[in-house]
């Protein structure tokens, strides 16, 4: 449905991103924002399921600052790497590209920001920072920046299986943001929205889907209110 297309940063950086459009008038626009994997098969196929839903929807690929085209698996060497190329970007850098995707997108209504495991915290940090409407984190390690609230309504993904973001994290994160919709799957790993990653678990990413769809409808489409 999609393709990629180069916007801008303010700072002049030149980078590409994956844009898809909905068939009909735009419901709102959805910034995804990827895992430490980069813009690759699965993020490109959330991409295109916002769009489907009717939102313009845009994956801004925030590795090109170090290299054009990282695309990577899921296996532990591409974790290694993934996780080499996420430690050499400066955060305010990559706010930047999360800015820019927003202002491709914004002729197409309220902008919210969807993002997963780095894009969560990224997702929060645009909720904080940056000119959005709402935002979704899907199991993003926020615990450190919890003392500085988001200005705009977030809606959380985690799971109980997940070591990386303890459940004892996730009741901080609940105790100094207690406006925000928060959800906890038993069962659920970290990365289990992903059906590429061996955490997949699909009673659980469909529920997240639902209820995101639910929140991304009344933030930017002003449904159900």
């Amino acid at each position: 449905m999609g393709d990629f297309t180069t916007i801008m940063a303010r700072d002049g950086h030149e980078f590409q991103a994956y844009l898809a459009a909905p068939t009909g008038k735009p419901r709102g626009a959805v910034v995804v924002l990827q895992e430490i994997f980069g813009v690759n098969s699965h993020i490109r196929s959330v991409t295109d399921g916002f769009a489907a839903e009717g939102y313009t929807a845009i994956a801004p690929a925030l590795f090109d600052r170090i290299r054009r085209g990282i695309e990577l698996g899921y296996g532990p060497e591409d974790r290694q790497t993934a996780i080499g190329y996420m430690q050499q970007l400066k955060t305010d850098d990559t706010l930047k590209d999360v800015g820019a995707a927003i202002a491709v997108v914004k002729n197409s209504g309220r902008v919210g920001t969807v993002g997963y495991c780095w894009g969560g915290r990224l997702s929060y940090l645009a909720a904080r920072d940056l000119s959005i409407a709402c935002a979704v984190v899907y199991y993003g390690k926020v615990v450190d920046l919890l003392d500085k609230k988001p200005k705009r309504s977030v809606m959380y993904h985690f799971g109980t299986l997940d070591k990386s973001i303890p459940v004892s994290d996730v009741e901080k994160i609940k105790a100094a943001h207690t406006e925000a919709t928060l959800y906890l799957y038993e069962g659920a790993d970290h990365g289990f929205n992903c059906e590429q990653r061996s955490s997949y678990n699909p009673e659980a990413a469909a529920l997240a889907r639902q209820r995101t769809l639910g929140f991304l409808g009344r933030y930017l489409a002003g449904e159900g209110k």
